[in-house]
């Protein structure tokens, strides 16, 4: 559906937006103001009251909402060739049944939120306290090596610190792809651009600290073993599985691990457990696991209390 603008958003001339169109999505099924800021992908800024920008599928988008409706638009790029692992190739122009999907499939808006909603709160009388104050909470279906590197960032971090770590990392080693009121938007890094020789070093003088490392030695690890494509083959992989072979990526632990499986690897049982978690669990579930420190039999035994409570689908469970 199409439809005049619903707000302004002054554009540079390299960066002339399409038309704004719609879908159908009541906000019981999803909140963009919860969901883009709650930590889960860390590309999205809200650009104006209501309006989100960010970067998805290596294009620009600007989304907000009206009533039942997510209003989108998708920004041009600045030239007509984009690069994917050092090979140009033709940027294919976004027909508005091909925005939809890309919309659908990131929001997994096949996923009928408000059933979730109520078989949580019939089975955890302390999700019906929480649900009612956030509504709309979707777990978000992202790109895995995208997912991947930054929650490796995440690591003794916080939301607005890991945010600027990534969009440094998209500046310096991403493709540009527009610019918004003076305001550069980059791709995020392909793999190959992460496994240069002097990437640790400018990863470090980008702040990254001991997290250098890591990105760059996971950067390495993948493209010498699985490659991209088999990252993205541990979707159709068991959960056991795709845990297993993350945590063998440098600077990958259970809850990293987690992340990615649950918001890109389609494991919705994963549950990322942390500190804040684990006291969650202790305290208001009486769970009593673990002593002074959060071991890896006590995150284990965690996750498989929530997941018997909410059940196939507990990481979305507790993304609430």
């Amino acid at each position: 559906s199409c439809s005049p603008a619903p707000m302004k958003l002054r554009d540079a001339p390299s960066a002339c937006p399409s038309l704004w169109r719609w879908l159908p999505c009541p906000p019981a099924e999803l909140r963009l103001d919860l969901v883009l800021s709650s930590g889960q992908s860390f590309r999205w800024w809200e650009s104006s009251p209501g309006a989100w920008t960010g970067v998805l599928g290596g294009r620009v988008w600007t989304l907000r909402q009206d009533g039942d409706r997510l209003w989108y638009t998708v920004y041009g790029e600045e030239d007509e060739h984009e690069e994917r692992d050092g090979c140009p190739a033709k940027a294919a122009k976004l027909n508005a049944a091909e925005t939809e999907r890309i919309l659908r499939d990131y929001f997994q808006l096949d996923v009928g939120l408000s059933a979730l909603y109520h078989a949580w709160g019939a089975a955890d009388p302390l999700f019906c306290k929480v649900a009612n104050d956030f509504p709309g909470v979707r777990v978000l279906r992202q790109d895995p090596v995208e997912c991947l590197f930054s929650f490796i960032c995440t690591s003794n971090n916080h939301i607005s610190r890991i945010t600027a770590m990534i969009e440094r990392l998209c500046q310096a080693f991403g493709r540009r792809l527009c610019c918004l009121d003076s305001r550069p938007f980059h791709a995020f890094p392909s793999l190959s651009a992460l496994t240069g020789a002097d990437a640790e070093a400018r990863l470090r003088a980008l702040g990254f600290g001991y997290r250098a490392k890591f990105v760059s030695g996971s950067a390495r690890a993948i493209a010498e073993g699985l490659g991209p494509e088999g990252l993205c083959q541990l979707r159709s992989a068991p959960y056991a599985e795709a845990r297993r072979v993350l945590c063998a990526l440098p600077g990958v632990g259970a809850k990293v691990a987690d992340c990615v499986c649950l918001l890109s690897l389609d494991k919705a049982e994963a549950v990322p457990v942390d500190t804040h978690v684990w006291q969650i669990a202790r305290q208001r579930y009486g769970v009593a696991l673990g002593g002074k420190s959060l071991t890896p039999r006590a995150y284990q035994q965690i996750g498989d209390f929530f997941r018997e409570l909410w059940g196939p689908r507990a990481g979305w469970a507790q993304a609430v």
